[in-house]
């Protein structure tokens, strides 16, 4: 009897913030690289493929990006590093004012 299949592992690669198109909220993405790996008796021997995502921290939708769009969003990425928490939050017009409550 022969035991054979595939195995997918996802690596995360970087956190980028951005809007979310499914939730509208500015959320962490995380950046992943999918890699399908052919099995045997349960040990993984050659890569089948890998693809790249973009999944939304918020609400967990899922974005398949090409593979020409990958060294743009790994270089957001290291410039979204550079500058803790990626979007610019407003400041209170006031020192120490207390912020706005949403409706």
């Amino acid at each position: 009897m022969l035991i054979w299949g595939w195995r997918t592992t996802a690596r995360t690669l970087a956190m980028i913030t951005f809007l979310c198109g499914r939730c509208r909220n500015p959320s962490a993405h995380a950046f992943q690289e999918l890699n399908k790996k052919f099995t045997l008796f349960f040990l993984p021997l050659f890569p089948i493929s890998t693809r790249h995502r973009l999944l939304c921290t918020w609400c967990r939708a899922e974005t398949n990006v090409p593979y020409s769009e990958v060294s743009n969003l790994l270089g957001q990425a290291h410039a979204q590093s550079m500058h803790p928490g990626g979007i610019p939050q407003p400041r209170p017009a006031v020192p120490d004012a207390p912020w706005p409550r949403m409706p």
